[in-house]
């Protein structure tokens, strides 16, 4: 685990799991650096839909687990998660009303100032920026 004042990186299981681990160090983290409270819940939800994503869609890293990493990006919250990679790269669904599931990066677009995937070899990472108002 990597942490300074303005960055967190971690690895977490490549579970369900995992989304309540990492949504409670994003809310003590930005607790720490006395972000706006209203903004820390959006930014609790779009990691958790990140991390259900990867979790449902793509494969472990090597080592069984997912990299979680936040920073500060001038006035934003830069979140990333990063994965194995998966069949399709991930996108907004219209799901309909009454489905299930296929909802998360729709929820991710919503909430998120902007939200962008970057492919390398076998590795896949999602990034939402969320501005701090």
């Amino acid at each position: 685990m990597r942490t300074d004042s303005a960055t967190m990186d971690f690895r977490v299981p490549f579970a369900a799991s995992s989304v309540g681990v990492a949504r409670k160090k994003l809310r003590s983290w930005m607790s720490a650096q006395h972000l706006p409270v209203e903004r820390v819940e959006e930014a609790r939800v779009v990691l958790s839909e990140l991390i259900g994503n990867a979790v449902r869609h793509a494969r472990p890293l090597s080592d069984g687990t997912l990299l979680v990493a936040w920073s500060l990006d001038g006035g934003a919250l830069r979140l990333s998660v990063t994965d194995g990679g998966g069949r399709g790269r991930p996108h907004t669904v219209h799901a309909a009303p009454n489905a299930v599931s296929g909802r998360g990066m729709l929820i991710v677009d919503t909430l998120a100032d902007s939200w962008w995937v970057d492919q390398s070899g076998s590795r896949t990472t999602v990034q939402a920026l969320l501005r701090l108002r």
